[in-house]
This record gives structure tokens, C-alpha cells and sequence, in this order.
């Protein structure tokens, strides 16, 4: 099939964790032979703040990391449509993309038929910012991929899409997997932004005073820690490293004993179910992973066998020290969460999933056009 996607970047994950996916399932479509042209704006705020902090090396060394994938760079202005939509099968545009652009492909769509089109929600904004969500244009979109049960369900009970299916996000495992032979460089690791407030509190409970009270040595890579921020790490006696790109994040778990999820406010309040990517890519890497409190309300994994969920400070003190000096238990719990990300999450089986859903939809397409022919 030919795909044409949308992106806010393919080539920049600075504060735009949902690349992670994106990267994978469109990586997984290539592999299959499918012709996939990614869209992504030119002068993006997240490359652009990449570029600002890092200089250009990050772009070039994302070629070299995904070789089988590249993206144009376009100027909605200037934007030829019909020309980029041009003979193809299934267009996915990502929530991050701009409101006109995504209304746009939605009249493009209406006025020249042929293509499947999917919008494709990885974001709280659904629940923390509805009225926002309301204004976009999806009446001319088959449906919407939303990335957990209860996104699903308020595109449907808002009459926002007609049709929506849950698409959690999963492991890209030609890159995270696990990898042996690293030199130890530390005990804990943790991969994340400060939060916009939204896990402030949280991060002092469950990562920066535990690792102060086991004195622990450690990292913590991300972007968008203020001054505070910086202070408060430093006094728990972890190093904070600045932006890391995703793609050396298998050698970053290579060399630290265990990591921890430590998920946003919204999504352990008001949208259980959804785990984020990091989970993903910690299990698929093989490293011991301990979790502040969040309900796997959709069965995703095996809470206690996968992972260890801490529900107090001090549980994730106890935790984290068992992990580290538990050689049996840390073995197991990286045994177990590898084994249900091979099983059930990696982007083979979105992609696998994605495809049902093409299918779904071309049969609905031939059922209804066979309808109109018998009446």
C-alpha cells in the first residue's frame, strides 16, 4: 500500500515523546514493503528547539540510526495536497498536526475520495482540554486511532468520530532490546521531561528521595528542567544529563540496574489504562522497572511479575533496594516484561492491528457500495 503520514516531527523527539512510536510503526511498514512518505512542518518547534540546544549533528545521526527513514518538510501555505496525496491508500494524521492541516486533508478527502484517513490521538488533551479537542475538523475522517479505552470512548460519546479504535503505543524492538555487555555506570536511570508541573510532586516522592535515602548513584536524562528542578536533583544525588536521543536510550538501561515510570497527573487520575511509551521501551530493553501508582485498567501487563509498583515513598525505597540487590528478582522481573512486550507490544503488532483496522474499513466501504447497487 502506499501511506502518507502526518507528523508534528519524525526527526526531532526534543519534548515530543510520542516520536517514539511514530518512528516505530512507520519503520515496521517499510519492513513489510509498504511505500510510506512521512509529512512533517518545516521549522516544527521541537526540531527547532533541538537545533537551538544541539546544532544539527542530532538530524544527521537520526539518518544514520533509521536509515529507512526520512520526511518532507513542508510549508502549509505552499502545500500541494492533491500532489502529496496523490494514488494513496491510507493517510494517518498525528493529533500534534496543525488544525488547518488537518481540515484540509479532511476536505481533500471529501472531495476526492479514495484514500482511508485516521487521525491518530496520543494526548490527554481529549480529557484535560475538551473544548480544544471539540473544534477539530474530523467529518470527513474514517475514524480516529486513539492510544487507550477511555480516548476511544470520548471521541464516541462526544459524536467527535464515528468510528474510533483503541491503538496503544508499543515497542519499536529492532531498536530496544536488550543489550549485554555494558559496563555498569549506575544504579537507577530515569528517561523524562520535569512535567509542566504535572509530576513534580510526584518525581520528589517516588525517584529524587529515594535515591537521597538509598544513596544511590544514577541519571536522569529530559529537557525542560527549570532551576528548581536542577536543585532538587542535585541534592538527591543523581546527575542530571540533559536531552538524550531516543535511539541510544537501549544503551543508557544497558548500563544502569533498574529504572522507574514515574507517569503525569492526568494519566493516573483520570486516564488509567494508558502507560505512555517509556514502559514499553524499558521492558522490551530487559530492565528491572519499578512504577509509581498507575491502573493497567486494560490488562496491558502483569503489575508484580513485569514490574513493582511502589504506592509510597518508602515502598519504592524498598523496592528499588530489593531490585538492586536481588539478583534473582531483577533477573524475573526482566524475564517476565520482555517476554509480554515480545508477546503482545511491539510496533509488529500495531502495524498488524493497523492493517485489521484498513481492512475493516475497505469491507464496510464494498458492503455499502454493494447496499447502494441493490437498491
Amino acid at each position: 500500500m502506499r501511506i502518507a503520514l502526518f507528523y508534528h516531527s519524525l526527526v526531532s523527539d526534543w519534548n515530543h515523546g510520542n516520536a517514539h512510536f511514530l518512528r516505530g510503526y512507520a519503520r515496521e511498514l517499510v519492513h513489510r514493503g509498504h511505500r510510506v512518505r512521512i509529512f512533517e512542518p518545516a521549522g516544527g518547534w521541537s526540531a527547532q528547539n533541538l537545533v537551538a540546544e544541539h546544532g544539527h549533528e542530532p538530524l544527521d545521526e537520526l539518518e544514520r540510526a533509521f536509515p529507512e527513514l526520512s520526511s518532507f518538510r513542508y510549508d502549509l501555505r505552499t502545500l500541494d495536497l492533491d500532489r502529496a496525496l496523490d494514488r494513496v491508500d491510507v493517510v494517518i494524521v498525528h493529533e500534534w498536526s496543525e488544525r488547518e492541516l488537518i481540515r484540509r486533508i479532511g476536505r481533500r478527502r471529501a472531495r476526492e475520495g479514495g484514500f482511508r484517513l485516521l487521525f491518530h490521538d496520543t494526548h490527554h488533551r481529549s480529557v484535560t482540554a475538551p473544548r480544544s479537542m471539540a473544534e477539530y475538523d474530523l467529518r470527513h475522517y474514517d475514524g480516529v486511532l486513539a492510544y487507550g479505552d477511555v480516548i476511544r470512548d470520548i471521541y464516541l460519546e462526544r459524536g467527535w468520530a464515528e468510528r474510533a479504535w483503541t491503538w496503544h503505543e508499543a515497542a519499536d524492538t529492532r531498536l530496544f532490546r536488550p543489550l549485554l555487555g555494558h559496563e555498569r555506570r549506575g544504579d537507577l536511570v530515569w528517561i523524562g521531561n520535569w512535567g509542566d508541573g504535572e509530576r513534580t510532586a510526584e518525581l520528589q516522592r517516588f525517584l529524587l528521595t529515594p535515591a537521597r535515602m538509598l544513596g544511590l548513584s544514577g541519571s536522569i536524562f529530559g529537557v525542560r528542567y527549570p532551576p528548581e528542578a536542577l536543585g532538587q536533583v542535585d541534592a538527591s544525588g543523581l546527575v542530571y544529563r540533559g536531552w538524550i536521543a531516543n535511539h541510544r536510550v537501549p544503551h543508557t538501561f544497558a548500563e544502569h540496574a533498574v529504572t522507574a515510570h514515574i507517569p503525569r497527573r492526568p494519566y493516573v487520575a483520570r486516564l488509567s489504562g494508558i502507560p505512555t511509551i517509556r514502559p514499553f521501551e524499558a521492558l522490551a530493553c530487559g530492565i528491572p522497572l519499578v512504577c509509581s501508582p498507575w491502573s493497567d485498567s486494560e490488562g496491558l501487563f502483569r503489575p508484580g511479575e513485569d514490574y513493582l509498583v511502589a504506592r509510597t515513598s518508602v515502598e519504592m525505597q524498598r523496592h528499588l533496594r530489593e531490585v538492586l540487590n536481588d539478583r534473582d528478582l531483577a533477573a524475573a522481573l526482566a524475564r517476565s516484561g520482555l517476554e509480554t512486550i515480545e508477546s503482545r507490544h511491539t510496533c509488529a503488532h500495531r502495524v498488524d492491528e493497523l492493517l485489521a483496522i484498513v481492512d475493516e474499513l475497505d469491507y464496510a466501504r464494498r458492503a455499502t457500495a454493494a447496499e447502494v447497487a441493490y437498491t
